[in-house]
């Protein structure tokens, strides 16, 4: 009997041990918990200089002489159909919108006959201003008008240009 007292015994033990066991792994684990936090107690030193020099910040100034305009864009758009007040038709087109359509001559003076967008025929002579940009008729001869005009480049500078056009679009030089 001894012997099956001490199997009994011995069952039970396991059998509440492995209930403990249980217990244990399924009761979450408690977060430690801090203390009171004690504040701390900064100690500063403070040193006298000998010299005592005010704090002046460097101030910087952007010169723009000279200098285009960084906010601007370098890619500027061509402004259609922009008409000016008290303008002629055709200075209200551009010059790759006009069209020219014939050049006739007399003796002392050559005249363009050009075409505009809106269908409507005008004939020019040498001086007359002609374009967007105030483009004045430089010279006419038998297959070319040659107009001189005055633009502004990306960095805001003025130069010449001269425009051409041809009678025959076709023709290379």
């Amino acid at each position: 009997m001894k012997m099956k007292e001490i199997a009994a015994f011995l069952t039970i033990f396991f059998i509440l041990l492995s209930f403990g066991a249980c217990k244990k792994a399924q009761q979450p684990a408690q977060k430690p918990q801090a203390g009171q936090v004690k504040p701390v107690e900064v100690q500063t030193e403070t040193k006298v200089a000998e010299e005592v020099r005010p704090v002046v910040p460097d101030e910087y100034k952007y010169d723009a002489k000279g200098r285009r305009d960084p906010f601007l864009s370098l890619v500027v758009p061509k402004q259609k159909n922009l008409k000016k007040k008290g303008a002629s038709p055709f200075e209200s087109y551009d010059l790759d919108e006009i069209q020219l359509m014939a050049i006739a001559w007399d003796k002392n003076k050559y005249f363009a006959l050009i075409k505009l967008p809106d269908k409507k025929t005008y004939t020019i002579t040498e001086g007359m201003i002609l374009g967007l940009e105030g483009g004045k008729v430089e010279k006419i001869t038998q297959d070319r008008v040659v107009i001189k005009e005055y633009i502004k480049d990306y960095k805001g500078e003025i130069k010449e240009r001269d425009s051409i056009l041809k009678l025959h679009k076709g023709e290379e030089e």
